[in-house]
């Protein structure tokens, strides 16, 4: 096990999915480039990795991903000529995606689920803790999750989880934790976790959202569990064998989100989400809202 308080500086973001709930979109455009607002999301994930100080990226990828490699990559026939146009703003707009971190690829092939795609990082990582962000699941850089995460790791060790109170008619759509209360509000101790339970069998209203800080022990769990529900490798079945035996790479502890969360994994959540955060746009929000207000009255 590592030492507790060992900086963090790794970041892992599987993005291997086919995206099948946005066909046919997905056909050819990975889920991860579709735009939020004017950004892809998979941009939003990189950005709030870096924000938490995690600027070596691991991108867990698969066929047809080739577009996220290329938008995080210099794009120099692009940038020159908008250096020739003269236009600085969208040339900064350009020269940030591919400034943000140092990025790296791995192929994870065989589509077996989370804990396999969290597994396939383990020669990049190594023997430290690192923190994988799912990039269904924007978190509003005003509420800084992985930064506190990263500060639950260092302060007690083993792995943290990101949880979120859900009304309990939803809770078979997430894993869900059985968790005591710590001497922090927002922290808890896991003890069991259960991969999307119903609700009569669900142990508590608190849901696993898609942030992690992984103890390095978890790759040699991952590779001892066998497939779990729907046939995959689930990192729920791994951090449920590590919450039971703090002794193979210390205690399970969850942060209790209650901040602003934007789910692209949705379709309806997706168009949510844009707007919302095209609402809160310094340099689209005030039309935006106007048109916004008329269109319901109109509608309604």
């Amino acid at each position: 096990m590592t030492t507790p308080r060992a900086p963090i500086t790794k970041a892992v973001i599987p993005a291997a999915g086919l995206g099948t709930r946005f066909l046919p979109a997905t056909k050819s455009t990975p889920k991860e480039m579709l735009p939020v607002v004017d950004k892809p999301a998979i941009q939003y994930v990189v950005e709030e990795a870096v924000s938490a100080g995690l600027s070596d990226v691991l991108m867990v990828t698969g066929r047809n991903k080739r577009p996220l490699e290329d938008h995080f990559d210099r794009n120099y026939e692009l940038e020159q000529v908008l250096r020739d146009k003269g236009d600085e703003a969208k040339l900064s707009k350009v020269e940030e995606s591919s400034d943000l971190a140092t990025m790296h690829y791995v192929r994870q092939g065989d589509p077996r689920g989370l804990g396999h795609a969290i597994l396939c990082a383990a020669p990049h990582v190594g023997d430290e803790a690192f923190a994988v962000l799912l990039g269904d699941d924007l978190i509003d850089p005003r509420d800084p999750l992985l930064t506190r995460m990263t500060q639950v790791r260092e302060q007690h060790g083993g792995s943290v989880i990101a949880l979120m109170e859900v009304e309990p008619q939803n809770i078979h759509l997430y894993g869900c934790a059985a968790a005591h209360a710590t001497g922090e509000e927002d922290v808890v101790r896991v003890s069991d976790l259960v991969e999307k339970p119903s609700s009569d069998e669900a142990p508590s209203n608190l849901a696993i959202i898609g942030r992690y800080v992984l103890d390095p022990a978890v790759f040699e769990v991952l590779r001892k569990t066998e497939p779990g529900r729907g046939g995959e490798i689930q990192i729920t079945d791994a951090l449920q064998t590590l919450a039971a035996e703090p002794s193979l790479g210390g205690p399970v502890h969850g942060v209790v989100f209650r901040g602003r969360r934007y789910d692209t994994g949705d379709r309806g959540d997706y168009l949510r989400a844009i707007v919302r955060l095209a609402c809160e746009r310094e340099d689209l929000g005030p039309d935006f809202r106007d048109w916004l207000r008329s269109f319901v009255t109109e509608e309604m």
